[in-house]
């Protein structure tokens, strides 16, 4: 059975979508045969009227992820609240079906019961992200703060993405089985050491190292293209990688 797959407007390039708008890729999206399109937050060059891109949306038969470069802790422990009741605000606006954000600096000092009452409050289910950075990429603070969430009553999916632990240092299949009760959504990318710089590929569809963490994952779990797509015709593009993705 073929699995629904979204494309994050991050694989066209920033560049591109800071200039054609996400509006000019959703027609593209959904002839590619995608289920979805990922919302990306900081390639807005200004806001943009969310209900009329949602109408675009649900015009071509698309739904929604909500991805905003929105750390949840600040480095004094404390909920970035303001800035989650914004972005939380779009995102039901679009009626995205996930609000994506990371973690940031959570400690044992954090304050999760303003935590608790955000989430049992929100309108669009979030999703939290391991992320590259040090703070927001580690394997343990992400799988206590998954725990100490599940513990308090108030559970919280997560985006898998496959590719960030290579920033963290962290063998993907480890994480794979340590978060897999809580993985909702997954970011599809390889990684490449370019003279010591990381930098997102395409996944080869012969490599069985990325389509073994699936087997970790609840059955037909969403998953995303966020590795580049390029090329002239980026549909047929598009479409070769929606294929791929959706029979993993």
């Amino acid at each position: 059975m073929k699995t629904p797959v979204l494309v994050a407007a991050s694989a066209y390039g920033a560049d591109f979508v800071r200039q054609v708008g996400h509006a000019h890729l959703i027609p593209i999206v959904a002839a590619a045969g995608a289920a979805g399109l990922e919302i990306r937050r900081e390639l807005f060059v200004e806001l943009p009227d969310f209900d009329e891109l949602h109408g675009l949306l649900m015009k071509h038969k698309l739904f929604s992820v909500y991805s905003a470069p929105i750390e949840l802790f600040r480095k004094d422990g404390s909920l970035a609240r303001d800035e989650l009741d914004q972005v939380m605000g779009e995102a039901q606006q679009l009626q995205s079906r996930f609000l994506k954000v990371s973690l940031g600096h959570f400690s044992p000092a954090s304050n999760m019961l303003d935590w608790s009452r955000f989430v049992a409050q929100a309108p669009v289910p979030l999703l939290l992200e391991n992320d590259q950075t040090e703070h927001g990429g580690k394997l343990e603070s992400i799988a206590n703060f998954l725990a100490v969430c599940s513990g308090t009553g108030v559970p919280v999916g997560m985006t898998f993405d496959m590719g960030n632990w290579r920033w963290s240092g962290v063998d993907a299949e480890v994480a794979a089985r340590t978060l897999a009760a809580h993985v909702q959504y997954v970011h599809c990318k390889g990684v490449w050491n370019d003279k010591g710089k990381l930098k997102a590929i395409p996944l080869d569809e012969d490599d069985a190292v990325w389509r073994r963490l699936f087997s970790h994952f609840p059955r037909g779990v969403q998953r995303a293209i966020e590795f580049p797509i390029i090329g002239k015709d980026l549909e047929a593009a598009t479409r070769n990688y929606v294929a791929m993705l959706a029979s993993a």
